[in-house]
């Protein structure tokens, strides 16, 4: 468990005189800088030596904030997975009469955020560390994945599902928007897919448009085609990412 800062590095005898130095980095700023050196060499590659010096800091305050490295880890991945996340009251300020546009708003935000240069280093950091930390995994679906995910089956129940806001799907309908719309783009920039802003809007108003009409079973036909193979290749495109992972985690266990 970290251990409030106390703004002091060391603690002074009573009249005894203090050796000038840098002040004492809080523990914001010690956790920025130890994230800074886990997203830059990973946490197999990282040092609590090299936190320090990065920081400043002697070996036994961190040590007697954290404990130890994997400790220092998770606490610097929380807060930086809290400071990434997008607030669920942000999604709600989107909210318009049109569902289709409402979800092409939320749907904006949360790809653009996925695909910020702190989302992808987190993405990435996570990804490589929750074979051998699944926690991690769990952790970050408890801090951010979770409360979108109530959000959205409320959001649902509210337009679809009538004056009783009877929609039982409405909780799997909430995972498979956030899988069709954000999921993919995720995936594929983990793996360095690079996407242009186009891309990314073409591909957030094609998705909402397919996952709304699927939903409501109300697609135009002459749109049947086209939204069938967009969820083809959004299939496709999750089977992949799956597959690599798995070939990922195989790797990992042969490891010495």
């Amino acid at each position: 468990m970290p251990v409030p800062d106390s703004g002091i590095i060391e603690s002074t005898p009573a009249g005894a005189r203090r050796r000038p130095g840098r002040p004492s980095l809080s523990n914001e700023e010690l956790l920025d800088k130890a994230l800074d050196l886990f997203l830059e060499k990973g946490f197999a590659g990282t040092s609590i030596d090299a936190v320090c010096a990065a920081a400043g800091m002697a070996k036994r305050t961190v040590y007697a904030r954290y404990g130890d490295k994997e400790t220092l880890f998770k606490a610097a991945l929380n807060r930086a997975i809290e400071e990434w996340l997008v607030p669920v009251e942000t999604l709600r300020a989107q909210e318009t009469d049109d569902l289709e546009d409402t979800l092409v708003r939320i749907g904006t935000i949360l790809v653009e955020n996925v695909l910020s240069p702190a989302g992808l280093r987190l993405l990435r950091l996570t990804n490589a560390e929750s074979v051998s930390m699944p926690e991690i995994a769990m952790e970050n679906v408890r801090l951010g994945t979770e409360p979108t995910l109530f959000y959205l089956a409320d959001l649902f129940r509210l337009h679809l599902g009538g004056a009783e806001r009877d929609f039982a799907e409405a909780e799997e309908a909430a995972q498979a928007f956030l899988n069709l719309v954000v999921g993919g783009p995720a995936s594929n920039a983990a793996w360095g897919k690079r996407f242009e802003p186009s891309t990314v809007e073409r591909h957030i108003r094609f998705s909402v448009r397919l996952f709304l009409h699927g939903v409501s079973d109300r697609a135009p036909p002459r749109q049947e085609r086209g939204l069938t193979d967009l969820l083809t290749q959004a299939e496709e495109s999750v089977a992949l990412a799956r597959a690599r992972l798995e070939q990922v985690r195989r790797l990992v266990e042969l490891r010495p």
